[in-house]
């Protein structure tokens, strides 16, 4: 079974967790954990079924400590916080809770059926056949009509946010709100719009962040940047869209919350870019 989630996809027969299509680190006794939980999501799970999963029932650890490991570790992998959860929620003295949406697909693990029955083909035969095809593939490939160029998207690169409130312990709700963005922008238009948010240029931080540079590596049309910062009402993040040929600030705009803290500032800030993508890209008048 494959678990789809964010921008990450788990397979249940490996227990291999991807990120945006690239392995991510995950300890065993972790990954067991996870696996339950995914297959439980939006239920809750309890400490003994965690427990059993990831150790067995005739398995004797220090169960409070072990447990408490391994559940932090899947909230490493996944970038994601107890306190403010975006995967991984704790129901106390209860359990455990997957909270985001997943979508689940059945992996084909058929094989064809041999029937031993049906006639031989001579091996000189079998050949020959091969090399005929073999020709056939190489005749269609020279022959084939060229594809016509895919039709050409805006280019938008989503930069890693960066913490400057001087506490460290934002630093994975603000690269994880980068990746939000992405796995959002991603939905909106595919057709119109590609988007960026992998390469190693834009994880550079900002006192040596070059937008030429991103612009001609990436050939980008936009840039996406954020800053989390320390306000005199608590905390702010400062969204900017950029329009990367001219450098041209096309919106900028501080987002808070109410509480002034990280409650739905991801959801405040992800609808803020959408906002400035469809102002200024999808809604922008034709040439």
């Amino acid at each position: 079974m494959i678990y789809r989630f964010g921008v990450f996809e788990f397979d249940g027969d490996t227990r291999e967790l991807r990120k945006n299509g690239r392995a991510a680190a995950i300890e065993p006794q972790p990954a067991k954990a996870l696996e339950l939980l995914l297959s439980r999501a939006g239920d809750v799970v309890s400490r003994e079924e965690v427990r059993d999963q990831v150790w067995g029932k005739d398995t004797h650890v220090d169960f409070d400590r072990g447990l408490a490991y391994c559940i932090s570790q899947v909230r490493t992998a996944l970038g994601d916080s107890g306190d403010n959860p975006r995967f991984v929620q704790t129901i106390p003295k209860q359990g455990f809770k997957f909270i985001a949406p997943v979508a689940t697909t059945g992996a084909d693990t058929t094989s064809p059926v041999i029937d031993e029955k049906s006639p031989r083909i001579p091996l000189a035969m079998r050949a020959a056949l091969a090399i005929l095809v073999a020709g056939l593939a190489m005749a269609w490939l020279v022959m084939r009509p060229r594809e016509a160029p895919p039709s050409n998207r805006t280019i938008i690169a989503v930069s890693i946010f960066d913490n400057e409130t001087g506490n460290a312990e934002y630093d994975r709700l603000v690269a994880g709100m980068s990746d939000l963005v992405v796995e959002h922008l991603t939905k909106v238009a595919p057709d119109r719009i590609a988007v960026v948010g992998n390469a190693a240029i834009l994880r550079q931080p900002r006192n040596i962040r070059n937008l030429k540079a991103v612009a001609q590596s990436l050939t980008a049309d936009y840039v996406l940047l954020g800053q989390l910062q320390k306000g005199e009402t608590g905390l702010r993040f400062i969204t900017h869209f950029i329009r990367l040929k001219d450098e041209t600030h096309l919106k900028a705009n501080r987002v808070t919350t109410k509480d002034g803290g990280v409650s739905g500032l991801e959801d405040a800030v992800v609808e803020e870019f959408d906002h400035a993508v469809r102002e200024h890209v999808l809604n922008r008048p034709s040439n």
